[in-house]
């Protein structure tokens, strides 16, 4: 008797197992289905909703080449955009008319006190064993050579490792840093630093075999790290890959070449200038912010059309194209022409200073060369990641194989996601050509394709009016 009553037992505790296990897996099934029902019902009511919106934004973008128009004449008229220039302050001038002709609400001007570096007269000479010009550009904050120039002997490196290795036959000659390309960020630590390792070697002056894939004679600048009193200071700059190739060869083969450096480079007071923007005012919660834009600075070499006037006249056009739809959502959208991204970082940083205070629901920047559009990276709450994978449908009207992934940053726009904005980035495919162009004579406006231009109209219309208006 006593057996069959714990058997009964047991048989009680394993039908309520059984229970409880169902009950959970119904329990669970059930969630799934719900969150899935939500993600469909939310993606019916978007499409319902927003469907015929972004397809009028797609139209009125695609439609005409106004925009590669405008990025042409801005590039053509008032050419490279470098900080402290007369170039660059003339180029601002006309974008704040401009932003009034397009009717742009509360057009600001917010003053931006920007490092100013002079190029100057500049040149690169072989002398040993042949005499040569050699295409040259020296690097943004690089000191001037003596009035005579510098003539010693080349030492070719392949590395700092090698530099290290080689630092008893560094001093007195130009330390040349002949290091392929595989991506930007292992290629630009010579430009950024080699000066102040060569420089620590006993070297008079460092060149780089300019930071880019290609080739085609042409010299890459760009920004370098500050010197520093503890190590003696040398001229930098930048020669092409073919000569950086050519010294290593004859290096190899047992010849010194000889070179002849001459800069005049020089490096004067900060000058004032101007963070330009114009908003679309939003209809519900004017003061929420969605903040959008790329740098109008650009270096002294072609015209800053992929670096990054592209990027600027991009999301302008797109607020431009909202307005003109009398599209108005909920929150204000503000574009904004950050000053001074090249060498110093400053637009960001004062942007983020005068504005904090505002409450920001998003910051945009675009700045990596005007191709077809790839994809967006977003970097903030999952929630808010949620809903911006939404986007990703209408997205796919303008290119279909866009992506949204989390992971978002810029220069100018990191100064405040430090303060907890969540950030966004606008991608392009470049296909590896974007370094064909950056910081050399190459970036000029032919090289960008007008229906590419305007596919990221669209795209950055897209994001940014439903971001808003959500």
């Amino acid at each position: 008797m006593l057996i069959c009553r714990e058997q009964s037992k047991e048989v009680e505790r394993n039908r309520g197992t059984i229970v409880k296990t169902y009950t959970h897996l119904i329990f669970f099934i059930g969630c799934i289905f719900l969150t899935n029902l939500k993600a469909e019902v939310n993606e019916v009511n978007l499409d319902a909703k927003y469907s015929g919106i972004v397809r009028m934004i797609i139209d009125e973008a695609m439609k005409d080449s106004s925009a590669w128009e405008r990025l042409a004449y801005m590039c053509d008229t008032f050419g490279p955009r470098l900080s402290g220039s007369d170039n660059l302050e003339k180029a601002l001038n006309w974008i704040t008319e401009q932003m009034k002709s397009d009717g742009l609400d509360n057009i600001q001007r917010d003053e931006v006190m920007v490092p100013v570096w002079i190029r100057g007269n500049e040149s690169c000479s072989l002398i040993s064993p042949r005499k040569s010009k050699m295409n040259f550009m020296s690097y943004g904050g690089s000191i001037a050579t003596p009035v005579e120039g510098i003539t010693a002997p080349v030492l070719v490196v392949n590395s700092f490792e090698d530099l290290q290795n080689k630092a008893n036959e560094a001093k007195g000659k130009i330390v040349v840093y002949n290091v392929p390309f595989i991506h930007y960020g292992q290629a630009v630590q010579f430009r950024w630093s080699g000066h102040l390792k060569a420089a620590e070697a006993g070297a008079v002056a460092s060149l780089v075999r300019s930071v880019s894939p290609i080739g085609f004679q042409l010299p890459h600048t760009g920004s370098v790290a500050d010197y520093v009193d503890s190590i003696p200071k040398i001229p930098h700059g930048a020669i092409t890959l073919e000569d950086a190739e050519m010294l290593q060869r004859m290096q190899n083969r047992g010849q010194e070449p000889v070179i002849h450096l001459f800069l005049e480079a020089r490096t004067e007071p900060d000058k004032l200038s101007y963070n330009v923007m114009g908003e679309i005012i939003g209809s519900m919660v004017p003061g929420e912010i969605i903040a959008i834009g790329g740098h109008i600075d650009s270096w002294d070499a072609g015209t800053g059309a992929q670096d990054d006037a592209g990027g600027c006249i991009a999301t302008w056009q797109a607020v431009k194209l909202l307005k003109k739809l009398g599209l108005k959502p909920k929150r204000t959208i503000r574009v904004v022409m950050w000053a001074n991204e090249e060498n110093g970082s400053r637009g960001g940083k004062y942007y983020a200073e005068k504005h904090k205070h505002e409450k920001h629901h998003l910051m945009l920047e675009f700045d990596a060369g005007v191709f077809s559009p790839k994809s967006i990276g977003f970097r903030g709450p999952d929630s808010l990641f949620d809903i911006v994978s939404t986007f990703q449908p209408f997205l796919a009207q303008v290119e279909p194989n866009f992506s949204i992934y989390k992971g978002g940053w810029g220069v100018d726009i990191d100064p405040m996601h430090k303060l907890g904005i969540p950030a966004m980035t606008f991608n392009t495919d470049d296909s590896g050509r974007y370094f064909w162009y950056h910081h050399a004579d190459s970036d000029t406006p032919d090289k960008i394709d007008p229906k590419d231009l305007n596919k990221c109209i669209a795209a950055i219309a897209i994001a940014v009016f439903l971001y808003a208006d959500i």
